[in-house]
């Protein structure tokens, strides 16, 4: 079983990374093969005018031996998919968004039918989203719904999980209770997971 984990995170200590840790040491016994992608490593280039149009091209010729399809390759071709990415002004840190442009590809990810609707070409059945932040989340459909929205409705991946801290700046916030409640969420969870694919 191949898991590709897309960390969003930036701060070495981040709460976020915390909690996708914990989910990987609940679901160990799959002995799953677990490909990490930490996008701050990456320095991933958002689409301009130029590369678009090479990429484009490059789709429409059905042509991806170039190195800009690595990651939507990669994408595409793994069992589940972890996303670990911080809160961040109503949505996620733009890493996230630019990884999500080299992901999103014609030909690979997805293709469009004769009505003009996206067909999902993902191999993955299960994506699991995971977020902390500093105070409330005002509402699910920013960051996580705009996941779901493009996993479901572009890729093919119609089981998404969410995992959420949120309120962990707040004063006097009891920061440990909030995480071990998430914790015990993904623990729920990975059970499963681990009945599904063993």
């Amino acid at each position: 079983m191949n898991i590709l984990y897309i960390d969003a995170s930036v701060r070495p200590d981040s709460r976020t990374k915390r909690l996708a840790h914990h989910f990987f040491k609940e679901i160990e016994e799959l002995n799953a093969n677990v490909k990490e992608v930490i996008l701050s490593n990456e320095c991933i280039p958002p689409l301009n005018r130029e590369s678009l149009e090479h990429r484009t091209r490059l789709s429409e010729e059905q042509n991806f031996d170039e190195p800009i399809f690595h990651y939507a390759k990669e994408y595409a071709s793994a069992d589940m998919i972890v996303i670990a990415a911080p809160y961040w002004d109503l949505s996620f840190p733009a890493t996230l968004k630019t990884y999500i442009e080299a992901i999103n590809v014609v030909g690979l990810t997805f293709v469009y039918n004769d009505e003009g609707q996206p067909l999902g070409l993902c191999k993955a059945k299960k994506l699991i989203y995971i977020t902390t932040a500093g105070g409330k989340i005002i509402s699910d459909e920013y960051g996580f719904g705009y996941i779901k929205e493009l996993a479901q409705k572009f890729h093919g991946i119609k089981d998404i999980e969410y995992i959420k801290a949120e309120e962990l700046d707040i004063i006097g916030a009891d920061i440990e209770n909030i995480i071990n409640k998430s914790e015990k969420k993904i623990d729920k969870f990975a059970q499963d997971i681990v009945k599904e694919y063993k």
